[in-house]
């Protein structure tokens, strides 16, 4: 089933921890009208939507509902960018909480190579997504050559976890 602007809209708003009031507040709209979008009553205008966009982490494509996809090269090794210059950025995006990660690629190698396994502190879904992400496999991948969006996991409560090397 293909989601509503509503259901996205409300998706987003949560998962960055707003309320329908927050919302209205930042963009000079009634409550009433947030709540009228997020029921699929009424539509923002078209001036709000980059406001919208820019408050939730989003384009505005992805916000109308245009499936993004990320941008995930393969440079070969005449390119290959300097391994030692490499940011593994882990976003996680969830109900209240937005995690972001930032951290050279070569720590992260040491790291793996001295037998540590990246994880996240708690319980759920989020915690196990990470635990369960073969992180010598994604350092194999990026030595030879693959950069960009590696891991992306959307699951249904909402969260979104995002594996990122730049």
């Amino acid at each position: 089933m293909t989601e509503t602007f509503g259901q996205r809209f409300s998706r987003l708003r949560k998962a960055k921890g707003l309320t329908q009031d927050d919302v209205a507040m930042r963009v000079n709209v009634s409550s009433q009208a947030v709540s009228k979008w997020e029921n699929d009553i009424n539509m923002p205008d078209i001036g709000i939507l980059l406001n919208l966009g820019e408050m939730l982490d989003v384009s505005t494509d992805e916000l109308l509902g245009k499936e993004v996809h990320a941008v995930t090269k393969f440079e070969p090794d005449t390119v290959k960018t300097d391994f030692g210059k490499l940011m593994l950025k882990v976003i996680i995006d969830s109900e209240g909480d937005k995690v972001r990660v930032n951290l050279p690629l070569q720590i992260v190698k040491i790291a793996i190579d001295a037998g540590m396994q990246p994880s996240i502190s708690g319980s759920g879904k989020t915690a196990d997504v990470i635990s369960s992400i073969d992180w010598k496999q994604v350092l194999a991948m990026v030595e030879q050559g693959l950069l960009g969006e590696i891991v992306t996991i959307d699951s249904k409560e909402g969260d979104r976890v995002r594996v990122l090397v730049e």
